[in-house]
């Protein structure tokens, strides 16, 4: 891989190096009382206890179940901490599950209902959620319609839209927050990172050191490089579908004519796309994932195509 002095946090492998590992829950404390933490309305964090990724060992098979970080403070509060890079259809419905299975599952320690505590979730999208929302920043909270009281206390849901954070000059970082946005969008693009770090204090500085590539081993690096790669062959994929892909088979079902001749158009626009996919030389069970062809009709496009050369 090309080496860079700073790598990217949005990473998964990075992310989880940074945030979710023994030696670095300095970094996470301080990170949880920037974003989450409320002066006077809340204690700030002061320890944390990091708890399986895995929620469910049984359904382990299911990526749902595996959570970036999940850790439980002094007082038993539990706080998920997700980075989502990838645009996915019902997010913020997988994060209402998240939450829950980390609720439901204070329940198999026995006790009563009155021992169940409150679960936070905290994630970071490099994608818009909410495009009605003008403010990076959105907290989610059970409230009662009429009063706007919040009696049903258990459950807080809290989003940073990286993409609607557009404060580029260091100089403008008013907040620890704002300095973790910036450290999430820039922080392997290396311009003005001297500076940001000299105004951050130490748990900033020791989460850019993370990121240095020197400071990885060559497994680390690979396992970095692999997960990039997976990024950007996801959002390559997305970006294709949506832009080429789904417009082709309207406009070739268009072409058709009403219902019968938008199901043959659509059909041939996705058999171009698959066709374009394996030139740009995918897996062809990638494929058949991003089409919905099975594997066999992928198969047998790409012997149409050979022939065709």
């Amino acid at each position: 891989m090309t080496i860079v002095k700073y790598l990217n946090p949005k990473n998964d492998i990075a992310f989880k190096k940074i945030f979710g590992t023994e030696k670095n829950k300095d970094i996470l404390i301080h990170f949880l009382n920037d974003v989450i933490a409320v002066p006077g309305n809340r204690n700030l964090i002061k320890t944390v206890t990091l708890l399986s990724p895995l929620q469910h060992p049984e359904i382990a098979f299911k990526k749902q179940s595996i959570v970036d970080v999940l850790c439980e403070d002094e007082n038993g509060i539990k706080y998920i901490v997700e980075m989502q890079v990838a645009k996915v259809a019902g997010f913020e419905k997988r994060a209402q599950y998240y939450a829950a299975k980390a609720y439901a599952s204070q329940a198999d320690k026995g006790g009563t209902y009155e021992h169940l505590k409150e679960v936070i979730f905290l994630a970071i999208t490099e994608y818009v959620m909410f495009p009605n929302k003008s403010d990076y920043k959105s907290e989610h909270v059970l409230l009662d319609q009429k009063t706007h009281e919040r009696d049903l206390k258990d459950f807080s849901f809290t989003f940073l839209e990286l993409p609607k954070f557009d404060k580029i000059d260091v100089k403008d970082l008013k907040t620890y927050e704002e300095k973790w946005c910036y450290f999430f969008k820039h922080a392997h693009e290396a311009e003005s990172v001297e500076e940001l770090i000299r105004n951050s204090g130490e748990v900033i500085h020791k989460a850019y050191q993370e990121l240095e590539a020197h400071n990885w081993t060559n497994e680390e690096l690979n396992a970095y490089e692999d997960a990039e790669k997976t990024a950007k062959d996801n959002r390559a994929r997305e970006s294709f579908v949506k832009n080429e892909g789904i417009q082709e088979g309207r406009e070739q079902g268009m072409e058709e004519g009403m219902r019968r001749g938008m199901e043959k158009g659509v059909e041939k626009g996705i058999k171009l796309v698959a066709k374009k996919l394996l030139s740009q030389k995918l897996d062809i069970r990638v494929i058949s994932q991003v089409t919905g062809l099975s594997v066999s009709e992928v198969e047998e496009i790409k012997k149409e195509k050979a022939n065709l050369h």
